[in-house]
């Protein structure tokens, strides 16, 4: 397996986590190796929700703008509604995981469908937890992966944009769901 580190920043308004994304991608980070994750929506009472216009989405609600602009920077995202938690938007390499753990129906000890990819690309149990109280406190993830070179670059760009939390964590990813269950032992 190959080693993979990840840098997470916790940002508490939308525009912060836009403008990490696009330093991020400035700085030379490949979209691939970044993930995003945040409420889909605010309460209001208008309409929620998005739809598919040929190779862009286009979102509904107050975040409709954001979510629009970085869907059509990822490769592909994933818009799920985790109870108690509320909608998500993953856009990255987090959607890719988190849509393995759900088909491989891989919830690990009380962690929802987050939590479980997460825990997935390496970040510890605990850190897991308070990740998915901030996404569920209205905060926004931001997230680089790759090698240990790369993240400590990822965590400097981001560092300039004074993130809430700034943690960095060396893993291992955890590729099949027999070893996923294990790591959870």
């Amino acid at each position: 397996m190959d080693k993979t580190d990840t840098v997470v920043a916790i940002f508490s308004e939308h525009p912060a986590a836009d403008a990490a994304v696009k330093q991020l991608a400035s700085a030379g980070f490949a979209l691939n190796r970044l993930s995003v994750v945040g409420k889909g929506y605010h309460t209001e009472e208008t309409v929620v929700g998005f739809y598919n216009t040929g190779d862009r989405v286009r979102f509904w609600g107050s975040r409709g703008a954001l979510w629009g602009a970085l869907w059509g920077l990822f490769v592909g995202g994933l818009f799920i509604t985790i109870p108690v938690v509320g909608p998500l938007v993953l856009l990255g390499h987090i959607a890719v995981t988190a849509i393995m753990a759900i088909e491989n129906a891989v919830l690990l000890g009380g962690l929802s469908a987050l939590g479980a990819a997460l825990f997935s690309v390496g970040i510890p149990k605990n850190s897991v937890l308070q990740y998915e109280a901030a996404v569920k406190a209205d905060n926004f993830l931001v997230m680089a992966h790759g090698t240990a070179d790369d993240v400590a670059r990822a965590k400097a760009v981001l560092g300039t944009l004074k993130p809430a939390r700034l943690d960095t964590h060396a893993v291992t990813p955890l590729a099949t769901p027999e070893v996923i269950a294990l790591g959870a032992a």
